[in-house]
């Protein structure tokens, strides 16, 4: 079984990692691919969005001869993934309240 994952638990998921260190791209999506089951044309309208809303900064390095757009969380993506984190407990408890409360308790 596969559980999808909502859009905000994917916010939470790409600012957690960004939380942790600049990083281009690429190596986003594909750490977070190694994680979660993902596509990259998910993942990039997230961080697009995330973008627009002033949780992540973007910047550009040259690398041969190519450049490479980094992503950075800003002070607001902080605080969004706080929420995120936040609002992941309350909602975890709710569902580990439901799944262990059955037959298998």
């Amino acid at each position: 079984m596969s559980i999808q994952v909502a859009g905000v638990l994917l916010d939470g998921c790409v600012l957690s990692f960004l939380s942790r260190g600049d990083t281009y791209g690429y190596i986003l999506t594909r750490d977070i691919k190694e994680k979660l089951d993902v596509s990259e044309s998910t993942l990039y309208p997230v961080m697009r969005r995330l973008q627009t809303d002033e949780c992540l900064s973007v910047y550009d390095v040259a690398y041969n001869g190519r450049n490479r757009r980094y992503y950075k969380i800003t002070q607001r993506g902080l605080s969004r993934l706080r929420e995120c984190v936040s609002e992941w407990q309350i909602y975890k408890q709710k569902i580990d309240s439901i799944l262990h409360g059955g037959v298998f308790q």
